[in-house]
């Protein structure tokens, strides 16, 4: 069994992709996790979840003094800058990004992920160490050397092709090196997969081009966004993330392209996360559009739309890349799991609970669009008057709630009030454009709902809305702040509610998401979207200068290179939970956003809002 020691802390990975897949590095030059040939496939790198049986590639320098590494500026291409006792080494890792018409001058297969070594000073010894371990460790690849240069893999029905600029030594399926490099010699690595046609071997001729134009790709992506502020560094390094975690045959975000990592070292709750989730959808949409994104955007709401087709008007909670709904979880009980956290799962059975707060939010990412100038089609409201249909028919049920318990279902305050949000803003949205829908039995619905959460959401002592009835303050309840359908942002219940979560729920610029149990034993970490969530309902209520402190401190929590998991933990700084985690970096965008909208306001305006 490995040590703990055999795993890197979270926070020292780095993400690359191609918007298919992606591929964890860590500081010491060693991808330790990679599905192919996406996301949601089984890794052939997996030394994340089993240090002992999962595979890696490593690429690691001998007599390390030093580590600093960074994006090259405006990209995702990833440059790890090693000093050694006797020298220094650039790594730089990335798949490459060409746009349609560059594909067909410069064809690739349809995975590629380049890896470039080069001795800036002095000279290194470099240990090189491939061990290819598809299905979880489980399968042993067979290895064969065609070429000089040229090894094949194959398992089951798929290929692989590595390309090295050297010999390398083989034992069975590892393929391993020592080489030495003096100041100015650099080596290459190409690693190919392809499982819709043969692998197309890689051009070492064309990997000067390939770095080029991938810079240029990403710069240019980047130069698109619109935001200005003062963070814009974090906004833009967010957006690349989310690019990154786009699978961009069909427009879904995957809300991590992990499995299993854990919200606290050795407990249970390791779900996959390698899917994309509707609850958010208002949040990507808005921080899509807000940043000048709306080819994104579209692609995100289409998706959203073919996603739902198979459930329409039910939905669920989430789907697979393509819209699957069907996903079901199994654990992988010979795994370690990460720092033995297991079990190590395959699937969520969230994909089966009811959770009423997504109807109302996808109708809140349907209004937000629309308000951004993005048209609705007769089949959008002919949707969208579906979902209300079903908030209409089943917001008297208790759900399993934003949070996913698997305690039971309970009458969760925050389904309610994204109930109700949902059915305001189709009204709004219905008379902006002149669509004729059952306006007065959604009224009547509202007004129903509206004496639910007074009479039942409102905890008397507080004065603040609660999680259940009779129940303790919730994260998501800062959803309260963060609409202007149900009670405007200086509404005192909604301050309340604020404060609630900043004395109760709050350690420091961090916030958990509640008190009561989910079912499950143990510890977890601090929630980094919900301290997202606290900056921008700070905004909203006025308080601009401790909004501020708040953001500014958790910009400080991100990894070296900008990455965020799903948690933290306050008391180390640790991330925690799958990573990166997309959400966490919405959350960021979106609180940048309200940030700026806040200044931008008249002082009387703000002044009023206090």
């Amino acid at each position: 069994m490995p040590s703990l020691d055999s795993y890197a802390p979270i926070a020292d990975y780095a993400l690359i992709g191609d918007g298919r897949t992606a591929a964890l590095v860590s500081r010491l030059g060693s991808i330790d996790w990679l599905c192919l040939p996406r996301f949601d496939s089984d890794p052939v790198f997996s030394r994340l979840l089993d240090a002992n049986l999962g595979g890696s590639w490593t690429i690691t320098p001998q007599d390390i003094q030093s580590i600093r590494r960074a994006y090259r500026p405006h990209t995702n291409v990833l440059d790890t800058e090693f000093t050694t006792a006797t020298g220094q080494l650039r790594l730089t890792d990335f798949f490459p990004a060409l746009t349609e018409r560059q594909k067909r001058h410069y064809p690739i297969p349809q995975t590629l992920l380049l890896r470039r070594l080069r001795c800036t000073a002095g000279r290194v010894a470099v240990n090189l160490t491939i061990r290819l371990r598809p299905r979880f460790g489980r399968w042993t690849p067979e290895v064969r050397r065609f070429a000089e240069h040229w090894y094949q893999y194959g398992w089951g029905h798929s290929a692989a092709v590595l390309y090295s600029a050297v010999p390398l030594e083989q034992r069975g399926s590892l393929l391993r090196r020592t080489l030495e490099l003096e100041a100015g010699q650099s080596v290459d690595f190409a690693l190919a997969y392809a499982d819709e046609a043969p692998v197309e071997l890689p051009v070492p001729i064309l990997f000067d081009t390939l770095e080029r134009l991938t810079v240029d790709y990403w710069v240019s992506w980047a130069s698109r966004c619109s935001y200005t502020g003062p963070y814009r560094a974090a906004v833009e390094r967010s957006a690349l993330v989310l690019k990154l975690l786009t699978f961009a045959p069909s427009g879904a975000i995957v809300a991590a392209p992990t499995t299993s990592l854990p919200e606290w070292p050795g407990g249970p709750r390791n779900w996959d996360y390698r899917y994309c989730w509707l609850r958010d959808a208002a949040f990507t949409v808005r921080s899509l559009l807000g940043l000048g994104y709306h080819e994104e955007a579209d692609a995100f709401v289409d998706w959203i739309l073919y996603a739902t087709r198979l459930t329409q008007p039910e939905l669920r909670v989430v789907y697979t890349l393509y819209g699957d709904p069907h996903i079901p979880e199994r654990t992988l009980v010979d795994l370690d799991g990460y720092r033995r956290s297991r079990p190590v799962r395959l699937g969520n059975d969230a994909s089966r609970q009811f959770q009423l707060d997504v109807y109302g939010e996808v109708i809140d990412a349907f209004a937000r669009y629309r308000l951004f100038g993005r048209p609705l089609d007769r089949d959008d409201y002919h949707f969208l008057r579906g979902l209300a249909e079903v908030i209409l028919r089943r917001w008297h049920e208790p759900d399993d709630g934003i949070w996913e318990v698997r305690s039971g279902r309970a009458h969760h305050v925050h389904s309610k009030i994204m109930a109700l949000v949902g059915l305001r803003h189709l009204e709004r949205l219905a008379t902006l454009d002149g669509v004729r829908l059952p306006f007065d039995r959604y009224r009547r619905a509202a007004a129903d709902l509206e004496r639910w959460l007074v009479t039942y959401g409102i905890d008397r002592t507080r004065q603040a809305f609660v999680a259940v009835p009779g129940g303790e303050p919730d994260a998501a309840l800062l959803w309260v702040a963060l609409q202007d359908v149900f009670l405007f942002p200086h509404h005192p219940w909604v301050v309340a509610t604020v404060e609630a979560i900043i004395r109760e729920l709050a350690h420091d610029d961090l916030v958990y998401r509640y008190h009561r149990p989910d079912g499950l034993t143990g510890p977890e970490g601090a929630f980094v979207i919900c301290s997202f969530w606290l900056v921008e309902a700070l905004a909203r209520i006025g308080r601009l200068e401790d909004a501020h402190r708040r953001f500014e401190r958790l910009l400080h929590r991100a990894n070296d290179v900008g990455l965020y998991a799903e948690e933290i933990d306050p008391e180390t700084g640790e991330h925690l939970g799958n990573f990166p985690q997309a959400f966490s970096h919405i959350g960021l965008i979106s609180a940048a956003l309200a940030l700026e909208e806040a200044a931008q306001r008249p002082p009387a305006s703000r002044l009023a809002a206090s």
